[in-house]
């Protein structure tokens, strides 16, 4: 094979979401403001900015503003101003309202907005090319480059138009090698080469385990007779046991448009769990329902969330880059945001970056990035809420009497740190030694099967090229998984990807359906026995989210 062909640039942003744009988008000014020559690149495995990204989402625009100070008058798709904040505790058939004057601040939403994040994504990419940015929609980093002393030199990008076999087809395009002074990983949760630098370079030593969430949503056309703009509807409890971690959103936008979503911890223990369908009935509760009758579902998505808070941050620097946005874990689970983190992670990126170019230096450890993160309001916010995913991870109870108490009372300042030592995956109990769940079959009006919900994901991989969702072991599926856990990965996957089926001799096999997967990165995550690795596909394929 020849040697790939190479592009030299003093940053390379791996990721074109809130944080890798706000990193790129930073340097630019801070270059222009310094009378500096900065180089920068953004490559975005998305066949456009913004395919691949979903979210809820509710957005505080206080990074945006100190990021662009003028984002209204520069046309930022910031539309919808939360007008109402409900907080719903359910059972089965009822709903129980929290007064606003007990919700915890972190539940709060005044001066926030309800928008569509990768409508607000495109926006940032249209920013960022303005000042000079280059950025490479359709170009998936799948390799990263070390030089000589151990230092991240760069990425490459995957090869295209290889087939299922190893052969080349007519189209055929090797990668590139891209090549840094600093290289800045913004890939979201669980990326592929950001897991690579944690193990690598043991970022994670002496940090609490990574715990994660897999959150789904639909977007829905409604009766313009149930819209109300601005009103934001959070949930806990019924459909979810009070010992499973998660809960539900809805949320109005103009134009009739809902987004309703649910978020399930990855920590859950009984196999028989499935996220997707716990979604599909929480849109069946007395007090949701109504807003449905009348409508039509327009997309759906799924995506999982690193949700382990500042005690499971690994150490974000290391030779060469930095970790920023949900590739390190900035999110804020008590709040239920996350792009408003990873902006700010971006933006402090870029000034450790700027400030090192200024110095002629290159590839070593970003120090003063740590150091300005710890002194930010960033640092302060993950710290007040990072004893959140601990207390419910006791129950729905416990969780909402001590978030309560720690928000209401302590402000956030309290003398006490919960720590955890155990992973998602480890978690999962034998299928045998827990109760079974029936799940309704879908309706197909309010509720609905996996693959006509994938459908309108727009989710497309070319058939013959090499499966991107790999195994470690092929037997550990039906020897272990199926056996032991009954198969948890057809129900943990909400895109279908993963079914039993019998093979020519009636003997169990587990089949893939790569072509169906969303980049949710659950399996990666959930698969008991961490068997399954999710790696890019070729660059531009899966979802085609508009404005998820």
């Amino acid at each position: 094979m020849s040697e790939r062909e190479s592009m030299d640039y003093d940053v390379v942003v791996v990721g074109a979401g809130p944080a890798g744009l706000a990193t790129a988008i930073r340097i630019k000014q801070l270059a222009q403001e310094n009378q500096q020559d900065i180089s920068v690149c953004v490559l975005e495995k998305g066949s456009e900015v913004g395919a691949h990204i979903l979210s809820g989402a509710v957005m505080d625009p206080r990074a945006l503003t100190e990021l662009i100070p003028d984002w209204k008058e520069k046309g930022a798709p910031l539309h919808t101003s939360v007008t109402e904040d409900t907080f719903l505790f359910l059972t089965e058939n009822k709903a129980y309202k929290t007064p606003h004057s007990l919700l915890p601040d972190c539940f709060k939403n005044e001066g926030n907005y309800v928008v569509r994040l990768g409508h607000v994504v495109r926006w940032l990419g249209e920013q960022a090319e303005h000042l000079g940015v280059e950025i490479f929609p359709g170009f998936a980093a799948t390799e990263i480059i070390y030089d000589e002393n151990g230092a991240v030199k760069g990425i490459a990008t995957g090869d295209m138009g290889v087939n299922r076999d190893g052969s080349y087809s007519a189209h055929y395009q090797q990668g590139m090698e891209l090549h840094a002074k600093y290289t800045i990983f913004a890939e979201g949760s669980r990326g592929q080469l950001g897991r690579e630098l944690i193990e690598k370079y043991h970022l994670d030593e002496g940090k609490d385990l990574q715990s994660y969430g897999i959150g789904i949503k639909e977007m829905w056309e409604i009766d313009p007779a149930q819209s109300k703009p601005g009103l934001v509807i959070h949930s806990a409890g019924w459909p979810l046991k009070s010992d499973t971690y998660g809960g539900a959103f809805l949320y109005h936008l103009e134009g009739n448009l809902v987004v309703v979503g649910m978020i399930v911890g990855l920590d859950y223990a009984n196999p028989w769990l499935s996220p997707f369908e716990e979604f599909q009935r929480y849109k069946t509760h007395p007090s949701i329902k109504p807003y449905f009758e009348g409508g039509k579902r327009i997309a759906y998505g799924a995506r999982a969330i690193t949700a382990g808070g500042l005690l499971s941050l690994p150490k974000t620097v290391f030779p060469g880059g930095i970790l920023v946005g949900c590739d390190a874990g900035f999110l804020n689970a008590s709040r239920i945001k996350g792009s408003h983190a990873a902006i700010k992670s971006g933006q402090l990126a870029a000034e450790a970056i700027v400030e090192a170019l200024k110095q002629n230096r290159s590839r070593d450890e970003l120090l003063s990035f740590v150091e300005t993160f710890q002194s930010s309001w960033l640092y302060e916010e993950l710290n007040k809420a990072r004893n959140f995913k601990q207390w419910f991870k006791k129950g729905l109870v416990v969780g909402t009497v001590m978030t309560g108490i720690e928000q209401k009372v302590f402000k956030g300042k309290m003398p006490w740190t919960i720590h955890r030592q155990k992973p998602d995956y480890a978690c999962l109990q034998p299928a045998a030694q827990m109760p079974k769940i029936d799940y309704p079959k879908p309706d197909g009006v309010l509720t609905f099967d996996r693959l006509s919900s994938v459908f309108l994901s727009n989710t497309n991989h070319e058939e013959n090229q090499p499966v991107h969702l790999t195994l470690k072991d092929p037997m550990i599926p039906v020897k272990v998984n199926l056996a032991v856990y009954a198969g948890p990965e057809q129900r943990y996957c909400p895109a279908g990807v993963y079914e039993f089926i019998k093979d020519e001799h009636g003997e169990d096999k587990l089949q893939i359906n790569a072509q169906n997967c969303v980049h949710c990165k659950t399996c990666d995550i959930k698969d008991p026995s961490q068997n399954i690795i999710w790696i890019a596909p070729q660059g531009g394929e899966g979802p085609v989210y508009n404005g998820m």
